[in-house]
């Protein structure tokens, strides 16, 4: 028998993370998804299109991308239908992204395939599996959680471990429920093993409108409103609930903007995440509380690093401006450090 390892509260707190990578700012972070929809609903172009922005470094929509090479499975096509929709969606594809018509099956090579293939493109972030069930085999109906969440946890495990994110393409059941996340075809060990899971659903079979419905661990609840294009087959966004909401996500750029107009008055900040918050939210106009502007800065720290702004976490809030080049950013030890550099 092992012993627990086990980290008491106030340590935990005190420990400093990488925060999570997104593939897909607010939408797609490293690990394992799944997509989700009825058949010739527009899974496959979605997915295409993902493809395309992530080659490029283009924005999906209005989510910023991380740029790199793609593997893309399209185990239910031929290439010559992939050439087809390639020309629907650019006149000047990128060499990065590669696709595949066939592959081993889960248990049966595939995990090592895509391995072999990460090895001789490291620059891949995003691989798609257009369908789960392709590469899977035959299982038995006794058990039916354990197996999905197996075969869902293998693919999971190899995500995690080479920093990537692994897109399923699956389907839908035939019968309606009010939760769409219970729609997804095969039992709920599928979407308890994913990080992140995505139902496309339309109102009727020939609406161009769809609804995607989001939902993950790292990911906020969502439902973005797309519309298919007929002619250029593009989901185009309409309608993001985050943002028609009154609580919406301070993004990134905003809180990049709040902190550089502290240090611009002040080269030097030390204080609790309320004081922070009073700073830059006076009035509560953004609905900047102390906890989530701790969990903003948190979520930030790659992007801010990006912008000149260095974070480290803690348990209070510390600000420093500096002309010099490079800045080691405090650790405090009681205190959120976040160091401004300033050229």
């Amino acid at each position: 028998m092992n012993k627990l390892h086990t980290i008491n509260a106030e340590e935990l707190q005190n420990r400093t993370y990488e925060p999570t990578h997104f593939l897909v700012d607010e939408l797609i972070p490293e690990g394992l998804h799944i997509l989700a929809g009825a058949p010739k609903i527009g899974k496959s172009w979605l997915a295409l299109r993902l493809c395309l922005c992530v080659a490029q470094g283009q924005a999906l929509w209005n989510f910023a991308t991380t740029q790199g090479e793609v593997l893309y499975l399209s185990l239910e096509d031929s290439f010559q239908r992939i050439q087809t929709r390639l020309f629907d969606l650019t006149e000047d594809a990128p060499p990065t992204p590669h696709f595949a018509i066939m592959a081993d099956t889960l248990k049966h090579g595939l995990e090592q395939q895509i391995e072999q293939f990460l090895a001789e493109h490291p620059n891949t972030k995003l691989v798609v599996i257009d369908t789960l069930q392709r590469v899977r085999s035959a299982g038995s109906d006794s058990n039916l959680y354990a197996n999905d969440y197996q075969d869902i946890g293998l693919l999971k495990k190899l995500a995690d471990k080479q920093h990537i994110a692994i897109l399923l393409i699956h389907h839908l059941r035939k019968l309606h429920d009010d939760d769409p996340m219970n729609m997804i075809s095969g039992s709920t060990g599928l979407s308890g093993a994913a990080n992140s899971t995505f139902v496309l659903q339309k109102n009727s079979r020939l609406a161009n409108v769809a609804s995607l419905h989001c939902t993950g661990r790292d990911i906020s609840d969502r439902t973005l409103k797309l519309e298919f294009g007929e002619e250029d087959h593009v989901w185009k966004l309409l309608e993001d609930s985050k943002t028609c909401s009154s609580a919406s996500k301070i993004s990134t750029l905003q809180l990049t903007k709040l902190l550089s107009e502290l240090l611009r008055a002040n080269s030097t900040y030390l204080g609790s995440p309320s004081a922070l918050s009073a700073k830059i939210d006076p009035d509560n106009s953004l609905g900047i509380t102390p906890k989530k502007v701790t969990r903003l800065v948190r979520e930030s720290v790659a992007a801010l690093r990006e912008n000149g702004i260095l974070a480290d976490t803690y348990r209070s809030v510390a600000l420093s401006s500096t002309s010099t080049t490079k800045l080691s950013v405090w650790s405090a030890y009681s205190s959120r450090a976040i160091a401004r550099t300033l050229k």
